[in-house]
């Protein structure tokens, strides 16, 4: 039997992996770790413990959600592997995983940091600073990312479905 040759369900599961994994990598890295900001700090700064309290309630629910992309991610990669008739590749997993992860944070860059100014990396508690270098930084990363992503896709792409790993 010759495989189907679907792409789809393999690279929207790496994409939702990606997604959650940035997510994820991104809350507790810059939310819990260096303590940049939280997903609320410059709506509502943490100068207060009740304050505070309510920033890492929403920073909770933040990572539940990326949560549930990572186990969206991993249903969807289960089905994707599922019988002999299936595309699979793994520069193009990595490919979409890379994807979704520079989608997360461009989104997040330019939704949450530069548009709707909900917070901003490293800035004075109480101020809402205009985004910086930091944020510019962090979005040429993501397009970084993408950009690897996209290349690592279109090769996994270009090989067909014989290439498969087993």
């Amino acid at each position: 039997m010759k495989p189907d040759g679907r792409r789809g369900p393999l690279i929207v599961a790496g994409v939702l992996l990606g997604l959650g994994l940035g997510g994820m990598a991104h809350g507790i890295l810059f939310h819990e770790i260096l303590q940049s900001h939280h997903t609320l700090s410059a709506w509502l700064p943490p100068e207060t413990l009740q304050d505070l309290r309510l920033n890492q309630f929403i920073d909770g629910l933040f990572l539940g959600l990326m949560w549930a992309f990572l186990l969206l991610g991993l249903v969807l990669l289960y089905g994707a592997g599922r019988g002999t008739q299936r595309w699979w590749s793994a520069s193009g997993l990595l490919g979409a995983g890379l994807l979704g992860w520079g989608l997360f944070e461009v989104i997040d860059g330019l939704v949450c940091h530069y548009w709707l100014g909900l917070n901003r990396l490293m800035g004075a508690p109480g101020e809402a600073a205009e985004p910086g270098v930091l944020e510019a930084a962090l979005l040429a990363c993501a397009l970084l990312l993408m950009l690897c992503g996209a290349l690592l896709l279109r090769r996994a792409l270009g090989q067909g479905p014989a290439a498969r790993l087993r």
